[in-house]
This record gives C-alpha cells, sequence and structure tokens, in this order.
C-alpha cells in the first residue's frame, strides 16, 4: 500500500541535496498513533517503510540544492503495514499545514496509489536509491562496507527481504523463493549523507533498474516495504518499469 502527499507553498520552496533525513522525520511528525510512534522510534529492528525521492515542480538547481520556484513539492510513502499509512495519512489531514526546515507548506493532495498487477517476473526501477552492505575486515578491524551493484549486491538484496518478510509476518522460515538481478541498463551512483543526533554518514547508494523473479507475495512485500537497507530512512523505493 502506498500513498503520494503534495504540498504547496505560495513561496518558492528550497530544498538541501541530502534530505532524506528532513523527510523521514516530517513522516515521524505526522503519525498520528503514539504507540506506534514509540514503538518505531525504539525499535532497533526494521521500520516497514520506505519512501521515494522528491518530486520538485519547476525545479532549479541552486549551489546548495534545489528550489521549486512555484512551491509545490510531492513524495510517495510505501509500506506493507496499513495501520501505519492510515495514521500517516490520518495525521496529514489534522495537521494541513507542515514546517520543513523552517518553510510553511500546506498539504494540498493526498492520494492512494492503487497497488499494479503482482507476476512472478517484473521489472522495476527505483524510486530512491538501493544501499546494500557487508561488514568487512580492513587492518584488523571491522568494518560496514557498501556493495556495488553485482552479483554480491543482490545475493544481500535477496537475503535482507526475506529476512524483513519473516519478520513482519511473525515466521521463522518459509519456502518461498526470490531472485533479485540487474541487466544494469541504467544504474548512477549517488552518494548521500545522513545528519542525524549530530553525526553524519555518508552512504553509495544506486538508483538503477532490477527484476524481480520468484514468488509473487515476496515480489508485492519488496514492492510495499522497499529493496535493501534503510528503508524508513528513504532508500530502496521500487515502481513498476
Amino acid at each position: 500500500m502506498r500513498t503520494k502527499i503534495t504540498f504547496k507553498s505560495e513561496d518558492p520552496v528550497k530544498i538541501p541535496f541530502n534530505y532524506n533525513y528532513i523527510l523521514s522525520s516530517l513522516i515521524y511528525r505526522n503519525i498520528n498513533d503514539e504507540d506506534l510512534t514509540y514503538e518505531l522510534h525504539s525499535s532497533n529492528s526494521y521500520k516497514f517503510f520506505t519512501f521515494s525521492q522528491l518530486e520538485i515542480q519547476e525545479a532549479k538547481r541552486i549551489p546548495e540544492g534545489f528550489i521549486s520556484e512555484n512551491g509545490t513539492i510531492s513524495f510517495i510513502i510505501s509500506s506493507p503495514n496499513e495501520n501505519f499509512l492510515e495514521s500517516i495519512l490520518k495525521g496529514f489531514i489534522e495537521n494541513l499545514t507542515v514546517n520543513l526546515i523552517g518553510q510553511k507548506l500546506k498539504v494540498e493532495k493526498l492520494e492512494l496509489i492503487p497497488k499494479p498487477q503482482f507476476s512472478e517476473k517484473m521489472e522495476f526501477r527505483t524510486q530512491s536509491p538501493i544501499i546494500t552492505r557487508i561488514k568487512k575486515e580492513i587492518d584488523g578491524k571491522t568494518q560496514i562496507w557498501d556493495l556495488s551493484p553485482g552479483e554480491e549486491f543482490n545475493k544481500q538484496l535477496e537475503k535482507n527481504l526475506i529476512k524483513k518478510y519473516l519478520k513482519f509476518n511473525n515466521l521463522g522460515k518459509t519456502n518461498k523463493e526470490i531472485k533479485i538481478y540487474s541487466e544494469m541498463k541504467r544504474v548512477k551512483r549517488r552518494r548521500i549523507s545522513i545528519k542525524k543526533d549530530g553525526i553524519t554518514t555518508y552512504h553509495r547508494a544506486y538508483f538503477m533498474d532490477i527484476i524481480l523473479e520468484g514468488n509473487k507475495e515476496l515480489i508485492e512485500f519488496a514492492y510495499d516495504t522497499g529493496l535493501g537497507e534503510k528503508n524508513s530512512m528513504g532508500f530502496g523505493c521500487i515502481k513498476v518499469e
């Protein structure tokens, strides 16, 4: 299940290059359920939602980021948890004016996006870049290593998706299978920084074409929750090609 939220300002809206944490914080602030908010904040596990990059109307690039000259921006939030999305929609309905880094915007439109028809092989492309990582020993120290698209990258995506599926459905195991790969027709690397609690982290993520082949329920789950890691920070949102 996913929704598209459109915001409108009477003035041009400035957006920094790295806005993932800004959008994630906006989502959390507008969850209309205190228990759910606490559960998400306190959990060190999967959050089971993702969101797309911003669609910026009449976009103009400026040194510090982008500017929407007509003040209209939108993005998509996606989740397999319908209660989560319903709470988000209620939150934005009750608070039709939001603060985005000191700029006041009004919620202009809330749209529910119909699900596509899922099949056992589907082509997608990213609406926000995919990141997947492994632990790697370098000079005797264990470090987190961002993977580049390739066989290991694909295998990690498959493992991560199965783990999230099991966790979301409270299962110990499943015989459902998925194969994830890319024809590498459109691959673009993006270095994204996230500043949180005074600490800035840098992530190497990828916009790309991606193919999912296997169990339809797993493919639908990937569509809803996102591929790879850090989905709730705006990574791994996909749409049908």
